[in-house]
């Protein structure tokens, strides 16, 4: 937790590159573009919204992001000048919890994967008797599968984090040619004309706005959980301008693999009955030719394993550690998120049709947005930058506020959570009425979004939190006489930055 020091801050231009290059080759971007497809969308629609949902995140990442590349200090230490030394702990939990989900749901896919690579050497797979009822929502093939792909990726979790690298290149090897060679396979299999150019909205109306709204949420759902916590990664940038990049990487790479997941997508209408197999494991499963299938799988394997080690369980442990240090590690919180979310929360169900996958999108959004709302408002907009890193530290600290908690920020939660809940209570159960406010939920996120920034914001000019409010920022820097282990000592006994209050 303690400030990032000179020597380890090594992150360049090309490391966030290549870090949102190789997230972007993620079955839950291709997922998302596909199943605006089986919404009654077509690919001219679907497509700029995940362009503008991605322009959008990525403002949001750069500024988020800059306090993190100027501070040197990660989220759930960062958290605390906005929220209060100890209502941040509310955040972090929110991001340990969905970023369970997140495993489950990356876990699911490599279940797929291992399936239609078993398939594709004994066929016979296939005719495995199914001994569950449909209600269920997973075969015993399933269940078999997912318990395999889990025993795989499991002891990767006690590898450690700078050991795991040679995953990443592994996957920047592999999954970029695949996915290109399975776009040209669609271009090749169904020509422009007759397929992904051609596809009518099957949507008319009004119904075609909402439809676009609840895309466009989507897409700014889908990396919500990083824009919240995106400091953890530019606390390493070697400078603040290093991480300015991702203004431009993130629409470019991830609009790119959309469109392959559009255009394949679109191709598999055509070619297999008319359906939409928006999910690409369910689209291999109509492969006849098995090596294509089987490496194909693979790749989507690989795919899923870097994303679910790096995003998920490696986010889920550190958030722990920080709630529990004493009794979790690293190690120990992904055995515990491995645990948790890749059983006790059944992925299998949101993953059932296209519409509850784009709910499960939305919805963890609800919570997720408003707080990368309240972080922009208070770094940028509240204090303009001027932070006391040393305070954050502090449970007395001039982050304290009210008993550790910063009320602006519980009444900006009020504000902006309520509205969305009658949306995300009927998007789970759809036999809920709930009138209007299902409207609300369509474009949740940049609701959520707004309404915290802007109630946050009033509310720290109409009432001021005056002892926070300094005339410069004090860094890890403003210790620079002391060794690192001294900072860090006087980090968490409190000194005094000898920086005026105004």
């Amino acid at each position: 937790m303690d400030p990032v020091p000179p020597k380890w801050r090594t992150w360049t231009t090309f490391n966030y590159i290549a870090y949102w290059v190789s997230d972007a080759a993620n079955v839950a971007v291709w997922e998302l573009a596909s199943s605006m497809l089986a919404i009654g969308l077509s690919w001219r629609q679907a497509l700029p919204a995940i362009a503008v949902g991605h322009i959008i995140t990525s403002i949001v990442m750069v500024l988020n992001g800059m306090a993190g590349a100027r501070l040197h200090v990660g989220f759930p230490v960062l958290n605390r000048s906005s929220f209060g030394f100890w209502f941040s702990y509310f955040s972090v939990v929110s991001r340990v919890v969905l970023s369970m989900f997140w495993f489950g749901v990356q876990t699911y896919t490599g279940s797929e994967c291992v399936y239609q690579m078993l398939k594709a050497i004994w066929p016979s797979v296939a005719h495995l008797h199914n001994g569950l009822a449909p209600v269920a929502n997973i075969t015993t093939a399933g269940i078999m599968c997912y318990s395999l792909y889990w025993l795989i990726q499991f002891p990767l979790m006690f590898v450690s984090p700078q050991k795991i690298r040679w995953l990443f290149l592994v996957k920047a090897s592999i999954v970029p040619p695949a996915w290109l060679a399975m776009l040209v396979w669609s271009f090749v299999k169904v020509p422009s004309s007759k397929g992904l150019f051609e596809q009518p909205s099957a949507l008319s109306g009004s119904a075609i706005s909402y439809a676009w709204l609840s895309a466009l949420n989507s897409a700014l759902s889908i990396n919500t959980t990083i824009a919240v916590n995106i400091s953890d990664f530019t606390r390493y940038a070697k400078n603040a301008q290093a991480q300015c990049v991702q203004l431009f990487i993130i629409p470019i790479a991830f609009t790119l693999v959309s469109f392959i997941g559009l255009a394949v997508t679109s191709a598999g209408v055509t070619l297999y009955g008319g359906a939409v197999l928006w999910d690409p494991l369910q689209l291999i499963d109509h492969w006849d030719n098995r090596a294509a299938a089987f490496f194909a799988s693979f790749s989507f394997v690989i795919a899923t394993l870097g994303t679910n080690i790096s995003a998920n369980s490696l986010s889920a442990a550190n958030d722990m550690t920080v709630l529990f240090p004493r009794y979790i590690n690293i190690r120990r919180g992904q055995v515990i998120c491995a645990i948790l979310g890749g059983w006790a929360l059944c992925p299998w169900e949101i993953l059932a049709s296209a519409q509850g996958f784009l709910s499960f999108m939305n919805g963890y959004a609800v919570f997720l947005s408003p707080i990368a709302g309240i972080m922009i408002a208070d770094y940028w907009i509240v204090h303009r930058g001027k932070v006391d890193v040393p305070s954050m530290y502090r449970p007395r600290g001039l982050y304290r506020y009210t008993y550790g908690i910063n009320w602006r920020a519980v009444v900006a939660i009020m504000f902006s959570v309520p509205p969305n809940m009658p949306g995300l209570i009927s998007s789970i159960n759809p036999k809920i009425a709930v009138g209007s406010a299902l409207k609300i939920y369509d474009f949740a996120c940049i609701f959520g979004f707004a309404v915290a920034l802007t109630v946050f914001s009033v509310l720290s000019f109409a009432f001021p939190a005056t002892k926070t409010f300094l005339r410069e920022a004090v860094t890890s820097e403003d210790l620079g006489e002391y060794s690192e282990s001294e900072r860090s000592s006087h980090i968490e006994k409190g000194v005094d930055s000898g920086i005026l209050v105004v």
